[in-house]
């Protein structure tokens, strides 16, 4: 929802003492103007956008703020809604910062913020609710005042503290959970709410509309890592499937590729659960610590995968089926069982298992490191470095990660699709490694990773799009 309000001109002045009647009248008045770019009386959504992005303020929902507020339908708001608006929301922001305030001395400090968050079912470590402290602190005090608890929160159409402490707890979160190793976290009162599963939803959706999207991409993937590019381009390897069974033949494998998301992402959420408690035991505590989330997220991914495997297997030998070869999913498991038993839907668990390892590994520490260089460098004392950035990191570090375990991603999928190259030889991990190092060199590992890489930007992009218009659809906050 809201970024820091580090720009608003109405917190130039701090000021201990409150405010009298005439002096928040004129402050109102300076805001409407500073966001009345044409000058017109009347603030409309391009210009409250436009105006509280320059101070800053990138990510708050103006749409809500001008749908709440606009109570004649204009789809503008004139000088009495705008000032209406900031009545009532100064209103709420005052309640809440004196509920916040718990020792009445006008000032919020980092237990105030600890205690707060935990009366609400939201545990925090002293180190995120400094960040949390920081994101509001304008004069380094190390304390928040009235004047920078309104200013940060005054274009922000919070209604009570349960807003806030949910935006609050997610700013800190790894954003991006549609392509990212590590799943959110969520409290109990979250839970309770449905919020889980509405999120998941979400995150399958966006993960179905975004592999949809990218499907040719990953078939044509998955060819050059079995049958080698033979110096063809990426344009001739896609008309060869074309020419083979028609423009639907770059969709297949696709289906079970989006069956598989919401198991998938069911399995590794109450995987990670179950295996945070573990590392945490029974004791009340905080958030888990990076290398802790990594370890979760790790072993969450991997049962996850374990159980799921066989629709992996199943996805590969669609996604190289010629036409003909199979009437569909059932017709594909029917055969396999058949001509090659159980075992050869868990051909290629080892390598697949081993590459999750330094696939989340270096995708959350690359993915930390240069969030947190953003914010030291570009939005000091700031928790939430915007979503662009957050998306950037997170296609910088999940490409990064596909570097390191790609080799493994390779010799999976060939090892998955033994079975259905004629006279192939079956292959171990290692044996596959030794085969492909010595016909065709070290570049042979790393062969179908031109369109994998082509296919991050859009995957990454339609997922956030798709996620973020479900979230609101399935009513979960940002």
């Amino acid at each position: 929802m809201g970024e820091a309000s580090a720009g608003l001109p109405c917190g130039c002045i701090r000021a201990r003492c409150e405010e009298s009647g005439a002096e928040r009248e004129k402050r109102w008045t300076e805001l409407f103007q500073q966001l009345d770019l044409n000058k017109d009386g009347r603030i409309d959504v391009h210009e409250l956008r436009s105006g509280l992005a320059a101070w800053g303020v990138a990510r708050t929902d103006v749409d809500e703020i001008v749908r709440v507020s606009d109570t004649n339908q204009d789809g503008q708001l004139d000088f009495e809604e705008f000032t209406r608006y900031l009545r009532t929301h100064e209103k709420e922001l005052k309640l809440m910062f004196r509920s916040l305030d718990r020792n009445n001395d006008g000032q919020i400090d980092v237990g105030e913020i600890q205690q707060s968050l935990h009366s609400l079912g939201v545990e925090v470590s002293t180190e995120q609710a400094y960040r949390i402290l920081r994101s509001m602190d304008r004069d380094g005090t190390m304390t928040i005042d009235w004047n920078e608890w309104r200013d940060h929160f005054l274009f922000n159409p919070f209604r009570n503290m349960e807003d806030i402490a949910h935006y609050w707890k997610h700013s800190l979160m790894l954003d991006i959970g549609e392509q990212l190793t590590v799943p959110d976290e969520f409290s109990e009162r979250e839970r309770r709410a449905g919020l889980v599963w509405r999120q998941l939803v979400a995150g399958a959706m966006a993960g179905a509309v975004s592999r949809t999207g990218t499907a040719p991409l990953d078939r044509l993937k998955v060819f050059l890592q079995v049958h080698g590019s033979g110096g063809a381009s990426l344009w001739s390897g896609l008309r060869g499937m074309v020419q083979e069974g028609g423009v639907q033949s770059l969709w297949r494998g696709n289906g079970i590729n989006v069956l598989k998301i919401a198991p998938e992402s069911a399995i590794k959420f109450m995987a990670y659960e179950q295996i945070k408690w573990l590392i945490r035991g029974c004791k009340d505590g905080g958030s888990l610590r990076v290398q802790e989330r990594f370890i979760a997220g790790s072993l969450a991914g991997a049962t996850a995968q374990t159980i799921i495997y066989p629709m992996e297997v199943l996805k590969t030998r669609l996604t190289l089926r010629k036409t003909g070869q199979y009437s569909g999913m059932v017709d594909c498991a029917r055969q396999i069982l058949r001509k090659e038993g159980v075992r050869a839907f868990y051909r290629g668990y080892v390598p697949n298992t081993l590459g999750i390892i330094p696939y989340a590994g270096i995708d959350l520490a690359v993915y930390e490191t240069l969030k947190n260089a953003w914010l030291q460098r570009y939005c000091v004392g700031s928790a939430d470095p915007g979503v662009l950035v957050l998306l950037g990191c997170g296609t910088v570090s999940s490409t990064c990660g596909q570097l390191a375990s790609y080799p493994l991603a390779l010799i999976r999928t060939r090892m998955q699709a033994q079975a259905s190259t004629e006279g192939a030889p079956k292959l171990t991990m290692v044996g596959q490694f030794k085969h492909i190092v010595s016909h065709e060199g070290v570049p042979g590992l790393y062969r179908g990773i031109a369109p994998n890489f082509l296919k991050v930007i859009p995957a990454v992009s339609i997922s956030y799009v798709v996620y973020e218009h479900m979230k609101k659809a399935l009513g979960v906050g940002s």
